[in-house]
Order: C-alpha cells, then sequence, then structure tokens
C-alpha cells in the first residue's frame, strides 16, 4: 500500500516561501539540503506525516508558470472562521469564505489563499468527508 510523503512545489525566494508556510500553515522546517544549484527544504507540523517540499532553483530570476493543469493543496481547519482571521491578522490575503452544497447536504466550507508563487491552498473546515 502506498503513503503519501510530500508536494513539491518550486519557489523563487526560498525565505518568503518559508515564512509565507510558517504563517499561513503552521509549519515548520523539519530538514534542509542544500546542493549546488539547488536546495530542498521540507516543513511540517506535528497534525500529520504530510510534507510540503520546496525546492529552490539558486539560477531561477523568471516566475514559474504553472500551466493549466495544477489546482491546489488543501487544508483542514478545527474552525474556518479562526483560521480566516488568523491569515488576515498575519497579512496573507484570503479569499471569502464559501460554503458548496451537493444534493440538499453540506459538502464543505472553504476559502483560498495564494502562496508567494501563486500556488492556491484551499482552507476547509473539519466536518463530514473532511475530518
Amino acid at each position: 500500500m502506498t503513503k503519501l510523503i510530500h508536494s513539491m512545489v518550486r519557489v523563487q525566494d526560498l525565505s518568503a516561501s518559508i515564512k509565507f508556510y510558517r504563517d499561513a500553515l503552521e509549519l515548520e522546517i523539519v530538514n534542509q539540503y542544500h546542493f549546488n544549484d539547488f536546495s530542498l527544504t521540507y516543513l511540517a507540523n506535528s497534525e500529520t506525516g504530510f510534507e510540503i517540499e520546496l525546492t529552490h532553483n539558486h539560477d531561477q530570476h523568471e516566475p514559474y508558470v504553472h500551466g493549466n493543469g495544477y489546482g491546489h493543496i488543501a487544508v483542514s481547519v478545527d474552525c474556518i472562521y479562526t483560521a480566516h482571521k488568523r491569515l488576515s491578522t498575519c497579512g496573507i490575503n484570503a479569499s471569502d469564505i464559501k460554503s458548496f452544497d451537493h444534493e440538499g447536504e453540506l459538502l464543505a466550507t472553504f476559502f483560498f489563499i495564494t502562496d508567494p508563487d501563486g500556488y492556491k491552498i484551499e482552507f476547509i473546515q473539519r466536518a463530514g468527508r473532511y475530518l
């Protein structure tokens, strides 16, 4: 059986990305590996073993192009309103909180933020299938 361990994103400004993920997702550096041409930084928290891998190519000066296939990563939170307020306090712009029904039942309450490189992150209230 497979186990999801990390998702990798390429970042242009490593320091800005580390600060963003610390503030936004409450992640801390687990490991960091520096090579001549690139660095790998793994971030996680005690809530899950899943990590975000930030790949910083030292010679990358242009913003990365995401294409039209990538969507977002998602995190769940105990209280969507508290999370939204906390992000605002950190100076992170969050979309409006929305709810989404399926066949008359609440499926999700959520909002989105965007990291310094344009990657979308969805915050979802822990409930139903998103416990």
